[in-house]
């Protein structure tokens, strides 16, 4: 079922409290992902136990599972500790994905610690590095993950200010050729154009969230765009 997702497109679909999708102990995102799945996604991305086991129902694609969780002594929220990937491997998704950035992570503990606690509880499970930098994809790459994300390039204190696409993804093409495994271009893969631009770049699949997934987002883009013309 892997194999599906090379050069394909993976659709994150996630509503978070305050969103108008988010549905407090229910969801509706598996209708979301059916959606993306007619429209020919080769993948999943989704946040939560309840989502993902929602999904699994309807839709027969492989799934990016994450756990969104914040922590008081941690700026580290995607899937942060063994406690999210124990509960993840309820639903068993296919990829698990964790914040690989070399920030704080809750109870002082490392990433490195992190990768091997699971390793030695799930040696079988496949795993994604959501990454900020070139320096810690190279790391997460060492330490053995099976994904090399580009999700939060952009969004951490050591990546303020870099834009993926910025020079024809010159700063995604540096992690291609520094890293052996698999790279999964996400964060900011907002238009058509960039998503095949990234996959002729080498990177092995790619991820769009809120430019198909957030409608609100996508018509403040609109409104915005709108707002700028001069008449």
């Amino acid at each position: 079922m892997l194999d599906n997702i090379k050069d394909g497109l993976i659709v994150s679909c996630q509503a978070l409290p305050g969103e108008a999708l988010y549905v407090e102990g229910s969801t509706i995102m598996h209708l979301i992902a059916k959606a993306a799945a007619a429209g020919g996604a080769a993948g999943i991305r989704a946040n939560s136990v309840t989502d993902i086991k929602e999904i699994k129902k309807v839709v027969p694609l492989p799934i990016i599972g994450i756990i969104k969780r914040e922590y008081a002594d941690s700026e580290v929220y995607i899937t942060p500790t063994i406690k999210e990937i124990e509960e993840l491997m309820e639903v068993q998704p296919e990829i698990i994905a964790l914040d690989a950035t070399n920030r704080m992570r809750p109870g002082n503990h490392t990433l490195d610690q992190l990768y091997h606690q699971i390793k030695e509880k799930y040696p079988r499970q496949l795993l994604m590095a959501d990454c900020s930098t070139v320096e810690e994809a190279v790391y997460a790459d060492a330490l053995g993950f099976d994904f090399i994300g580009t999700t939060l390039i952009g969004y951490t204190t050591a990546s303020k200010g870099i834009r993926i696409e910025a020079n024809d993804f010159a700063y995604l093409k540096k992690i291609i050729a520094e890293v052996k495994g698999k790279v999964i271009a996400e964060g900011n893969i907002d238009t058509p154009q960039k998503a095949k631009r990234v996959l002729e770049l080498g990177c092995y699949s790619v991820v769009v969230g809120g430019a198909i997934t957030r409608p609100t987002l996508i018509t403040e883009k609109y409104v915005a765009a709108i707002k700028s013309v001069t008449v």
